[in-house]
């Protein structure tokens, strides 16, 4: 595999959020993916984190302590800063830190900040500017309010695992990907820049709400309520067409292939492909988008068996000549070594400053203008904590009191934090 090598030296600091200052007080991968979007577009990440660091520090394998993979890929474009909140020292640093924050983000529950004197109010008072966003697990308004949430009670939560049971899986599971917390990430992040905006217009800061729990349970509705949108229900829930078992990646002579034959025009050619393309205007159940969705497993169990007869290397080349999507299936290995990925430099290999050489993945959007870059790599737990207290006015006696008292550390590169 070939990839792009590079050191922190090379970057060129811009973007299009330059000058936009955010305390991240997040963990795991829902606000920490949203900081980073942010972080990559330009934005000063400051990541503000207890003693103990950000859990995904933890996560096997790692080359040194507290610098799992998982952090590595969430925290890129920040800064990290150890404050411990629940010492009066620490909890009087973010405050002053607030002062000059254009944002403040956080996944601790609201109560739980509220508890530790970091609510809106207080903050506003200091701060009329400030955006708060609060990414939490489901509206404050409901029953749920202020329960503890995961990517897996979510999934459950939006009928996920029995959606798999319903699309052909013997049982109950979750899907191994956190879609959930990266849907509601993305999402916490153009809801931050709306609130930006708006700021310019107003002059204002708000306080700003993100539920998990609605977030989701609306993309999966939005795919799967079918029959009950209407008032009364006119037939059951679910989209018949993405939940056949029928609907999988297709077994060919020697592995599978990937293919989506979706429109008129697709039936058309790949009937025709197959030597029966007769069969488009003789077979009622072909007749339309909402005739095929009502024999969706039919249809399919009929291209299941079609593609039996070919290799996966024959019916690429043969579906790709007639314009019909297709594409291999990945394992995780062969996706790194996807041709199209390395030939764009998604991947490249850059040197982290204390562990040394990792593979790195692109922004994937490009710009004419107002590029956004990686201009630093994932940091050491508080290897920033002086850095930035020095930023907003602290002067040295005041740090050398924090450091003595533990409210804050300081880690460098070649340290073990």
């Amino acid at each position: 595999m070939t990839a792009e090598h590079a050191s922190e030296s090379d970057i060129v600091p811009a973007g299009p959020l330059a000058g936009i200052r955010i305390l991240d007080l997040t963990s795991v991968i829902m606000g920490p993916y949203a900081t980073q979007i942010l972080g990559d577009l330009g934005a000063d990440i400051v990541k503000i984190e207890a003693p103990g660091g950000d859990t995904t520090r933890g996560v096997t394998p790692m080359r040194h302590a507290r610098m799992g993979w998982v952090f590595l890929h969430m925290n890129r474009n920040k800064r990290s800063l150890v404050l411990d909140l629940k010492q009066p020292e620490g909890l009087a640093a973010l405050l002053e830190l607030a002062k000059g924050a254009d944002v403040i983000v956080s996944n601790v529950r609201p109560k739980a900040m509220a508890r530790l004197g970091l609510g809106y109010e207080r903050l506003a008072a200091i701060n009329p500017r400030l955006i708060y966003l609060s990414l939490v697990g489901f509206n404050e308004d409901g029953p749920y309010a202020g329960q503890p949430v995961y990517e897996d009670l979510i999934q459950g939560l939006t009928a996920v695992p029995n959606l798999l049971v319903a699309a052909g899986s013997p049982h109950p599971h979750y899907v191994p990907l956190s879609f959930n917390d990266r849907g509601v990430g993305l999402n916490a992040a153009i809801v931050l820049l709306a609130a930006v905006v708006a700021r310019t217009r107003t002059g204002r800061g708000q306080r700003i709400e993100v539920p998990m729990f609605e977030t989701m349970a609306q993309a999966a509705l939005g795919d799967q309520m079918g029959g009950l949108t209407f008032e009364p229900p006119i037939g059951p829930a679910g989209y018949t067409r993405t939940l056949t078992p029928e609907r999988r990646p297709y077994a060919t002579k020697d592995g599978y292939v990937c293919v989506i034959i979706y429109t008129d025009k697709h039936w058309r050619s790949y009937l025709t492909l197959i030597g029966q393309g007769d069969l488009y205007d003789s077979d009622p159940r072909l007749k339309n988008l909402g005739t095929r969705n009502d024999h969706a497993h039919a249809l399919y169990a009929l291209l299941s068996e079609a593609m039996l007869t070919r290799t996966t290397a024959e019916w690429q080349a043969a579906l790709l000549a007639a314009d019909i999507p297709v594409q291999p299936l990945h394992t995780l290995e062969s996706l790194v070594a996807d041709p199209h990925l390395n030939a764009t430099g998604f991947f490249r290999t850059v040197e982290h400053p204390s562990e040394g050489a990792i593979r790195e993945m692109a922004i994937p959007s490009r710009w004419s203008d107002t590029k956004p870059s990686v201009r630093r790599q994932a940091p050491l737990l508080g290897q920033d904590s002086v850095e930035v207290l020095r930023e907003a006015g602290f002067d040295e006696a005041r740090i050398d009191a924090l450091l003595a008292c533990g409210a804050t550390v300081q880690h460098s590169t070649g340290e073990t934090p």
